[in-house]
């Protein structure tokens, strides 16, 4: 459980998560007893009308769970849209620019707003939203807040583009939200490799609990593959996560993207510092109302379960889906080299000395190193396009 205290939930949200908390043990019975930890997460997060992203509950700003750098102010989303110009540009009038989870649509009214000043808009803005709650805040926030012309451009989906298309994929903390499988490693020592097993969820006296089973094949592999690539055995006893999904999960959310970019910014590690030997339990969490915990089973649909992205992996994922690597460093460099210095001369002009404090200080949170600066990461890939030249101010490719 948790070593400190949470806030209870209210008895309405108790009974939304009683509800789904059923729904999840049907699936148990229905699965002998135990499904996949990955299975329970993919539950939690997106069951349809029940999962913490696919429900109606409130998950940004200081009223939710969490702060996500769109939702501090303009910064992020301004030099983000600096970044994405001169891709859009290269591409013309056909572009297309497709963010995965909208949150509150702070981030494409910045965007949008800071590319039309670029003469960079692309001719659609499409949201792929899985909570029809979002979506209506989105489209609201959206259409109070930018010119009809530019508003006319956004669109919701459903699925990602079904045809061939040329453009931009963005997702900012998309990656850490999938449903991760857990491994842990048993037996082996002196040179030999331990057994793979894969975590599940089971039922224990009507509780949820997390239980081992030997892993399959594609699990194993993944697992071998890290232990290949970092040249060293992990050890009885070490369990992490690992995502042998991801060039498949890349491959479907970009479709049919035939020239373009994207650009992943998630909080996580290179390969090396993921699986530290230090780090032997992984990196999944939990938020509820800002504060992290350990226990992603606690009251399922009313918290966030996240896990780190390896980079390394990330990196891998996109080549794989045929795209060339663009680039790699943290949110601080990203920022800083995307347009920071001209948002910066913009605050300093603001007359408002409350407004410019605030603005301030939306800047050090998103660039320090105690703050989001080094914990986030960025990384791209280009197909027939230049991005590379975003990534240039603190290049951290050699680290992968």
């Amino acid at each position: 459980m948790t070593d400190f205290k949470l806030p209870v939930p209210d008895a309405d949200a108790a009974a939304h998560s009683a509800r789904l908390a059923t729904l999840i043990r049907e699936q148990i019975e229905a699965g002998g007893g135990v499904v996949p930890f990955s299975r329970f997460m993919e539950l939690a997060l997106y069951a349809p009308g029940l999962g913490y992203y696919s429900a109606g509950a409130s998950k940004f700003g200081e009223a939710g769970d969490f702060v996500t750098a769109p939702e501090l102010g303009p910064v992020f989303a301004a030099c983000i849209a600096e970044s994405l110009a001169p891709v859009l540009q290269q591409i013309g009038p056909q572009a297309r620019l497709l963010e995965l989870g909208g949150g509150t649509g702070a981030f494409a009214e910045v965007a949008l707003k800071r590319l039309l000043e670029l003469d960079a808009l692309p001719d659609r803005y499409a949201i792929l939203e899985p909570s029809a709650e979002l979506r209506q805040r989105q489209r609201d926030r959206l259409q109070q807040r930018l010119i009809p012309p530019v508003f006319e451009l956004v669109e919701w989906l459903d699925a990602p583009f079904a045809d061939d298309w040329e453009g931009v994929l963005f997702a900012n903390e998309v990656i850490d939200a999938l449903p991760t499988p857990r491994f842990a490693i048993e037996g082996g020592g002196g040179g030999e490799a331990g057994e793979v097993y894969e975590e599940h969820v089971a039922l224990e006296d009507d509780a949820l609990v997390r239980v081992l089973r030997p892993a399959d094949a594609f699990l194993t592999n993944a697992v071998r593959h890290i232990e290949r690539r970092l040249e060293r055995r992990f050890p009885s006893g070490y369990r992490s996560e690992v995502l042998p999904q991801l060039p498949y999960w890349i491959q479907a959310v970009a479709g049919g993207l035939q020239r373009g970019a994207m650009l992943f910014v998630d909080y996580g590690h290179p390969r090396a510092e993921y699986y530290e030997p230090g780090r032997d339990d992984g990196t999944l969490r939990a938020y509820y109302r800002h504060r992290m915990h350990a226990d992603p089973l606690l009251w399922p649909g009313l918290q966030d379960i996240t896990a780190s992205v390896d980079f390394t992996a990330l990196a891998e994922a996109g080549v794989a889906a045929g795209f060339d690597f663009a680039g790699y460093c943290n949110q601080a460099s990203f920022l800083l080299g995307n347009g920071l210095a001209g948002v910066l001369q913009r605050i300093e002009a603001i007359d408002d000395a409350v407004e410019r404090q605030r603005r301030t200080n939306e800047v050090k949170r998103l660039t320090l190193p105690s703050e989001m600066g080094e914990r986030f990461q960025v990384m791209g890939f280009e197909k027939d396009v230049e991005f590379g030249a975003a990534f240039l101010a603190g290049d951290l490719s050699f680290r992968l």
